[in-house]
């Protein structure tokens, strides 16, 4: 079972690049949140129930719901709707992409260490970097807040890696560092759009102390 779960994170990762609409985005970010807690209900069912409500409760009320939603309300209130072309033509983005599941694959079954994931361990390498591309690959903020999430969502995977037995310092340490981080963003990106009817990084070139 988690290989198809693995195979459909793959699949909207490989979406992101193909993808223009904001609202698909978004979209993608709901469905990256519900496969977490698929992912954390199916590999950390043996773990204190305390730990794995909070899990669950980041993945599914945090990741898929309340991250959305402000994102959402972000695109609506700006009027978002399509992201700027994007510096790599998309074929080659998809190359890129499959790159980064190779590379995460070829390191997962180079580790052999007792509690590490192998599975869990290629697809989170993939997801961060898949992120950090798509950072690196747009000029809109709100892209840049959509590859910050797809970051923290392999960092959330690698956590899931190491083992069941995640403490719950780190889940809340996770948790708050994406809401935190969802709600700057937002604050900044409304801030923008009141100054300069835009969300392109080039128009932060203006700013002057």
């Amino acid at each position: 079972m988690s290989y198809i779960f693995i195979i459909l994170f793959a699949f909207t990762l490989v979406y992101f690049v193909l993808a223009e609409r904001v609202s698909k985005f978004i979209n993608l970010l709901i469905a990256q949140g519900v496969l977490l807690f698929a992912f954390a209900f199916y590999n950390l069912i043996n773990v204190h129930p305390a730990e794995l409500v909070l899990i669950l409760l980041e993945t599914i009320i945090v990741k898929a719901v309340l991250i959305p939603y402000t994102l959402n309300k972000v695109r609506k209130y700006n009027n978002l709707k399509r992201v700027h072309e994007p510096w790599v033509p998309v074929y080659f983005c998809i190359i890129i992409v499959v790159s980064f599941f190779l590379i995460g694959f070829m390191i997962g079954n180079w580790i052999h260490l007792d509690g590490i994931e192998g599975r869990y361990f290629a697809i989170s390498v993939a997801t961060v970097l898949t992120g950090l591309f798509f950072i690196i690959n747009h000029k809109n903020v709100f892209s840049h807040i959509t590859g910050f999430l797809i970051v923290e969502n392999g960092v959330f995977l690698l956590s899931l890696a190491v083992g069941s037995q995640m403490p719950m310092l780190v889940g809340i340490a996770v948790l708050l560092d994406i809401f935190i981080g969802v709600l700057i963003f937002a604050l900044f990106i409304n801030r923008l759009g009141d100054t300069f009817k835009s969300v392109s990084v080039s128009e932060l070139s203006q700013i002057k102390d």
